[in-house]
């Protein structure tokens, strides 16, 4: 292992450490706050934007499409930093992905959180309350809305991060940047779009991780 390379007991630990964080703002009314600072009783003006829309919606989850796709043919036409790796961490690094993807949509189908413009408040039909409860009990709205599945098309990515740290660690702190950056971004652009609370994009990030 590098010696500049992260200790592979450290991750868990940051993950834990920042549960409690998550569950106090879960506690918090910044998810109503910031939703009030999008929208209103007409709903969420930028819903149809065309910058949330076109490029940051369907364009970006076209563009995590392909790179997921560049990645599987990678595994045997390996390009890059990609060559120095052995052809089970290519796997991996495509693999990674689609599992975690896979496993937000599959708490997605579960869950009775609607989205925000779905609320009473925004103009729609459903109450508020905590998205655990709603695994419970619905909120009177569609629902599946918990956690944010877009901005996946960024977080599902971090994955990379453990494939390169142990043989480029530069390599790999540039990957979970970027892959969290992205998820972020994407997070926040539905945000105000008014398709999902900022907690479900933080829980997001935190089960990619």
């Amino acid at each position: 292992m590098y010696k500049n390379a992260p200790s592979p007991r450290t991750a868990p630990w940051v993950l834990l450490a920042a549960l409690p964080a998550l569950a106090l703002w879960d506690r918090s009314s910044l998810d109503l706050t910031l939703a009030h600072a999008a929208g209103g009783a007409a709903g969420f003006p930028l819903r149809e934007h065309w910058l949330l829309t076109t490029v940051l919606h369907q364009g970006a989850r076209a563009a995590a499409w392909a790179f997921a796709l560049a990645l599987v043919l990678a595994i045997w036409w390996p390009v890059g930093a990609m060559r120095r790796l052995p052809f089970a961490r290519r796997v991996q690094l495509a693999a990674t992905p689609m599992v975690i993807t896979a496993l937000v949509g599959l708490l997605k189908s579960q869950s009775g959180t609607s989205c925000p413009w779905s609320l009473a408040e925004f103009g729609g039909m459903a109450h508020y309350q905590s998205h655990w409860l709603d695994f419970l009990r619905a909120d009177g709205g569609r629902g599946h809305c918990f956690p944010a599945g877009h901005a996946m098309a960024g977080f599902s990515f971090v994955g990379g991060y453990w494939v390169f740290r142990d043989s480029q660690p530069q390599l790999a702190r540039i990957w979970l940047a970027a892959a969290l950056c992205a998820g972020l971004l994407l997070g926040l652009a539905q945000q105000w779009r008014g398709a999902h609370f900022m907690s479900h994009t933080l829980w997001s990030g935190w089960i990619a991780c």
